[in-house]
């Protein structure tokens, strides 16, 4: 009976990495990526479709974040290519000031790295700065230059991409000698409900985002050109084949792009649904009014059409795969660094030290930091990161089971000839399991929030949702992920307080037979 909590670490264990066995799949797709907001979505999509349409299978990774982890995912082989914007990588990636580039230039400069950027879609998606219409037009506004002369206290809510780009608000604020200070960054989804609420004044906006002519804003004159052109194009690692993608050449105009940016944020449609009603009309060149009427859907999906949507069991197997192995694996490492932090407590302080400075490090500095390490984007890095985050419970509480002992019954098992190993595992490890089992639990339950965040990554779950409901300004899809992931927590809660109860139990039944023996 001493060796069953023994027996249950190991189940959990295998289960765990029979779970982390199924995700291995057989022949790798095409890995498409895109960025957190609706327009990457939807042309991410359309290319996934587009190989598929030519019998290459394809796979489309959601929301993996700024431009830096998409440059990262590049280089490490986590996608294969992903829509881009050629100002964005002449001035962000390259790093270079060059006014209007050729596509051959830009391919020039990019062969070093092993990439190349072709497809070019048909559209220039320009960065710019928004308010609304009538602020604009009381406070005389139209251009940039004019911004730069108003002394009203305006509010700005700026991307947190926008605030750190090379073309970004650094670096316009001193072209134009703009005089405001922006505060914290916000999500590009959230800043155009923040901005129809009237809780700041000024947004960085795309040029063909659907928001501008629904919320009736003004687009302010870049007047001394600063902004490059955003030509839409596919950026893709040297080697991947761009042929099946040729029909995509041209395209997508602006007003194209702007319907279906509206068909997904404003009418509720689906970035597959609004891909493949493109594809299906087979010219994307068509004035904006006919893309938006053909795109439009009857009505809106409910929360409930979101939550049981057929994406719910992948996502939650996903889901489940990163929460057992985080934890079975920090299980693995935790308990040995518990019982070594116990008997040797010279050392304790420092490692107690080091598990806990590791839940400091915020978690997409961290995920990033792996993709560097690791070198690939998607489920070993967010394991590794979920790993980190989990030890603290695990090791602290490992520590603190054994420490709250009485040192008696040690020395009564050494009193009967036991080895300290034989201690450790029939005697002190079974008494110490019940607080032990608590730490495991909160990390588990602590690691059902943090593994939505792993989708920034590429690794899916829940998380996938979360991020997709913001970069459409949707509460259903966010709460259709939310909602379980609160639910998994909750359940999560409840299993090991089961299992608690089932081993204080089976201690006391052991102690009641050993009394009576």
């Amino acid at each position: 009976m001493a060796d069953r909590p023994g027996r249950l670490f190991a189940r959990i264990l295998l289960a765990a990495l029979v779970l982390c066995a199924s995700l291995a799949s057989a022949a790798a797709p095409v890995v498409v990526g895109s960025k957190r907001f609706t327009e990457s979505y939807l042309l991410g999509e359309i290319v996934r479709q587009t190989y598929e349409r030519s019998g290459i299978a394809a796979e489309h990774r959601q929301g993996l974040g700024n431009t830096a982890v998409m440059e990262q995912a590049l280089a490490t082989h986590g996608i294969d290519l992903y829509p881009e914007y050629t100002g964005t990588i002449v001035r962000e990636l390259l790093k270079k000031d060059a006014p209007a580039p050729t596509l051959e230039q830009i391919n020039a400069w990019l062969a070093p790295h092993g990439l190349k950027a072709g497809i070019p879609l048909g559209f220039n998606n320009s960065y710019a700065l928004a308010m609304r219409e009538d602020d604009a037009a009381r406070l005389g506004i139209a251009s940039i230059s004019d911004l730069a002369r108003s002394r009203e206290p305006l509010r700005f809510g700026l991307s947190h991409e926008f605030l750190v780009r090379a073309d970004g608000w650094n670096a316009l604020k001193k072209a134009y000698g703009l005089p405001f200070t922006p505060g914290s960054g916000l999500d590009h989804g959230l800043a155009y409900q923040a901005l129809a609420a009237k809780q700041v004044d000024v947004v960085d906006a795309y040029t063909t985002d659907a928001q501008i002519q629904r919320l009736h804003l003004r687009v302010l004159r870049d007047d001394r050109q600063f902004f490059p052109r955003y030509d839409a194009v596919l950026l893709m690692r040297a080697e991947v084949d761009e042929r099946p993608l040729a029909s995509l050449a041209g395209r997508i105009d602006e007003d194209a792009m702007r319907a279906m940016n509206g068909a997904a944020e404003i009418d509720g449609k689906s970035f597959t649904a609004v891909a493949r009603d493109f594809l299906a009309r087979g010219q994307g060149a068509q004035p904006a009014a006919a893309a938006a009427a053909s795109a439009a859907p009857a009505q809106r999906q409910g929360f409930w059409q979101h939550l049981f949507a057929p994406d719910l069991p992948r996502l939650l197997r996903q889901h489940l795969v990163l929460v057992f192995g985080s934890v079975a694996i920090a299980i693995v490492i935790g308990l040995p660094l518990g019982v070594l932090a116990f008997r040797r407590p010279r050392i304790a302080g420092v490692l107690m030290g080091a598990v806990g400075m590791a839940q400091t490090i915020p978690s997409l500095a961290l995920l990033a930091f792996l993709i560097a390490i690791v070198g690939s984007i998607g489920f070993v890095p967010a394991l590794v990161a979920l790993v980190v985050y989990a030890l603290l419970p695990i090791v602290r509480n490992t520590h603190a089971g054994l420490a709250s002992l009485a040192p008696g019954v040690r020395d009564a098992a050494y009193a009967l000839g036991l080895r300290e190993p034989q201690v450790l595992r029939s005697i002190e490890l079974p008494l110490a399991a019940p607080t032990i089992l608590a730490g495991i639990k909160t990390a588990a339950v602590w690691n059902v929030g943090m593994a939505t965040v792993a989708t920034f990554i590429g690794a899916g779950g829940l998380g996938e949702r979360i991020v997709a409901g913001l970069a459409v300004n949707d509460t259903n899809t966010m709460l259709a992920g939310a909602v379980p992931a609160a639910l998994l927590a909750l359940a999560m809660q409840w299993l090991f307080d089961g299992v608690e109860r089932w081993v204080v139990r089976g201690q006391q039944a052991n102690a009641e037979r050993t009394e009576v023996g």
